[in-house]
């Protein structure tokens, strides 16, 4: 079932759940509201058809429209048809856990959004018994720019004892995570991704900076990038800027690239509220989220390379430690930095009790003091609807205590928020687009990428330029919600390449088109 498919299957539920009046009382239109679990694989939620038969039910109890299930979590997929290698956990090889959640989920009206992690690549202490992972082929026993790991600036490539993640300045890297979620775009029906870690890494020896982007791979490009023969400190700022910069040249290639197979297919991301919000830290770019992890999520909403934060306001629902007022100075940025895209307030359940995570949800979906609104709520997480989850038999009853208060009643007193289904709030972006895309590759004839090229484009009936872009290390580069019309595309050609260095493209709203540099020439190369 399409997600079109879904939205009406949603906006059948809502209608026949009104109650009317009179004879001639008229419905109210059907309410928008985002609604959703997420899914962790860690537990067994999907892992057999049963668990999601339970999942879809419990689902339905709290009238959610959006489950956001976790498949790619190691460099692997909970799924049979992904370049990702399928995961290590053991069930039945003939069960594929996404095909039975999408098959289920939109019987029942819900999306599926495919949660996968972006960074890590292993969080065990055993290897993966699979060779072809990738903590073998590109893992702490390979060399140079084919180790694809993160590294410390003390050398370390892990995260407490076991944690690795790749390094978002390696090309290949990221060429590999790209094409894993293109695959499951291509090869199952889900209605988005939604991303997890598409930053640096925790691991700190500081708040408020990474220890972390010291690979070969990295190093190199940014030496090359900047002309600096040093190795730059973790709080070097023009270090900090080119490392978030890896990081959302990510996020605008996986978004791109999903795009050209579904532009339908919404790509969320998890969005960081580590700490106090902007307001006490003094601006954006002095919160953690900027600054330590190297997540610029703001930007992104407001470039439109990413259609969802759903942001993780994960604080317990108490005095100590002022978690409360972190809590709504989260929530109050979130409802007014939407730039035209959504968000939604992802609270901690696991923290907290079911009637102060009743609390944090009526707080969340309040407006903020300019009058705006998030356009939903995710609970994380399903497997742990409370602090009382001790147990599957404790969670099971603490689920159900948590849908009683979204949908029946609310120990305030008040209107249960869920209390009739809801249909995903449409975006309009997508399914009435009025911008277009430009992509493109510099490659030489000799199969070299060009890295860290300016690319620039420039409309040649209202003189609107978009500028500021590089090329990545595998010489793609791309722009997002371009005006329709021709656009003359210009690159600065690295010495000692010669070729063509504009292109002329029509953009056409909802597409991408594609700027064609070939024949680029390094002389004496064949």
């Amino acid at each position: 079932m399409s997600r079109r498919a879904v939205t009406a299957s949603i906006t059948a539920l809502v209608a026949s759940s009104l109650v009317f009046t009179s004879a001639s009382a008229v419905a109210d239109p059907p309410q928008e509201q985002w609604r959703s679990y997420w899914v962790d694989s860690f537990r067994d939620s999907i892992y057999t058809p049963e668990n999601v038969d339970k999942l879809v039910e419990d689902a339905r109890a709290i009238n959610a429209n959006v489950l956001i299930v976790q498949v790619g979590r190691w460099m692997d997929c909970f799924c049979n048809r992904s370049s990702f290698p399928r995961t290590h956990v053991p069930i039945d090889a003939d069960f594929d856990p996404l095909d039975d959640v999408i098959e289920k989920a939109h019987a029942a009206g819900i999306e599926v959004h495919a949660w996968v992690n972006a960074t890590p690549a292993w969080n065990l202490a055993t290897p993966p018994e699979n060779p072809e992972h990738i903590f073998h082929t590109n893992g702490h026993d390979v060399d140079g720019w084919d180790n694809w790991l993160n590294v410390r600036v003390d050398g370390e490539q892990t995260v407490g004892a076991n944690l690795r993640n790749i390094d978002p300045a390696n090309p290949a890297a990221v060429d590999y995570v790209v094409e894993g979620i293109a695959s499951i775009v291509r090869e199952y029906d889900v209605d988005g991704i939604n991303l997890d870690y598409i930053r640096y890494p925790d691991g700190n020896t500081a708040n408020y900076q990474s220890d972390w982007g010291y690979t070969a791979a990295s190093i190199d490009r940014f030496q090359a990038a900047t002309g600096r023969g040093d190795i730059p400190e973790p709080t070097d700022a023009e270090f900090s800027d080119w490392r978030r910069e890896q990081v959302t040249g990510f996020t605008r290639k996986i978004f791109l690239t999903m795009y050209d197979v579904d532009p339908q297919a919404a790509l969320s991301i998890n969005g960081i509220t580590y700490w106090f919000g902007p307001q006490t830290e003094g601006g954006w770019e002095a919160t953690r989220a900027y600054s330590e992890v190297m997540q610029d999520w703001k930007a992104w909403l407001e470039e439109g390379i990413i259609d969802v934060n759903v942001a993780m306001n994960y604080k317990a629902e108490t005095d100590e430690g002022d978690r409360i007022q972190m809590y709504d100075e989260w929530n109050e940025v979130l409802k007014d930095w939407q730039a035209d895209r959504f968000s939604v307030v992802g609270p901690a359940l696991y923290l907290n009790t079911v009637e102060d995570s009743l609390r944090q949800a009526r707080r969340a979906l309040e407006p903020s003091a300019d009058g705006n609104t998030v356009v939903g709520w995710s609970g994380y997480s399903y497997a742990t609807p409370s602090n009382a989850s001790g147990s599957p038999e404790q969670a099971d009853a603490e689920r159900e205590r948590l849908a009683h208060g979204l949908t029946a009643e609310d120990p305030s007193g008040a209107e249960p928020l869920f209390a009739q289904p809801a249909a995903v709030p449409e975006m309009t972006w997508k399914t009435e687009p009025e911008h277009g895309h430009i992509a493109g590759e510099l490659i030489t004839r000799d199969g070299a990428a060009l890295d860290q090229v300016s690319v620039s484009a420039t409309n040649l009936r209202t003189g609107a330029k978009a500028a500021g872009r590089v090329s990545d290390g595998s010489g793609w580069f791309g722009f997002v919600n371009l005006e329709p019309g021709r656009w003359l595309v210009s690159i600065e050609l690295p010495r000692g390449v010669v070729g063509q260095p504009v292109d002329v493209v029509e953009v056409a709203a909802g597409e991408i088109v594609t700027a064609d540099f070939a024949p680029l020439v390094r002389p004496g190369r064949p």
